[in-house]
């Protein structure tokens, strides 16, 4: 089975756009960083979507085809959907890749690991995050990972709103990929209103 890979990044921007893309020129957004934005992106409606799931696991598949990677998980919530999305597809393309959570708070109870999931320590893995402005929640999922034992890969955010986020995380990580920018996020909103 032949995959076009543009026309399904094409459908995915589309999905995006139509809902989890929010702009206001008054008033703003306040974001989890406490700034200030015209634009906001809530990622859940695209990522918990049966459709925009399968989009997004074929798209991170094709991604890390060629990469060392044996697992990929982020932060609760916003990573979940996405590295579930991607197992499943890897699976069903004949080259698993686990997904698992990294926990916001570890827990005082049990195994008091940060991570949740089958990974244990010298795997490698990529982090994901469905949205960075700063950077700040991915950075605590590369620190509890390797807390754990995990060699990062990589990083891969659906949206990088351009915010300096990915040049902070570059601090953390070697490589750091996106799947849109705000920029084509807002090219493609600027294309269908003008088509």
């Amino acid at each position: 089975m032949s995959i076009d890979i543009d026309k399904v990044r094409e459908r995915l921007g589309e999905i995006i756009l139509e809902r989890s893309f929010k702009y206001s020129e008054d008033p703003p957004f306040t974001l989890a960083s406490g700034r200030k934005s015209n634009y906001y992106f809530n990622c859940k409606p695209t990522t918990l979507d049966p459709e925009g799931m399968n989009l997004i696991g074929q798209v991170l598949f094709d991604m890390l085809q060629d990469a060392p990677i044996t697992a990929a998980g982020g932060l609760t919530l916003g990573a979940d959907p996405i590295a579930n999305a991607l197992a499943v597809i890897s699976y069903q393309m004949g080259r698993p890749i686990k997904s698992f959570i990294v926990r916001k708070d570890i827990k005082n109870h049990g195994t008091k690991s940060a991570i949740e999931g089958n990974v244990q320590a010298g795997e490698r893995v990529v982090i994901i995050d469905d949205v960075i402005t700063t950077g700040g929640s991915t950075i605590i999922a590369i620190e509890h990972a390797r807390g754990a034992g995990l060699v990062i890969d990589r990083v891969i955010t659906l949206i990088d709103r351009e915010e300096g986020g990915r040049e902070n995380i570059l601090k953390h990580a070697q490589t750091v990929q996106s799947v849109f920018t705000r920029t084509q996020i807002m090219e493609l909103k600027a294309k269908k209103q003008g088509g």
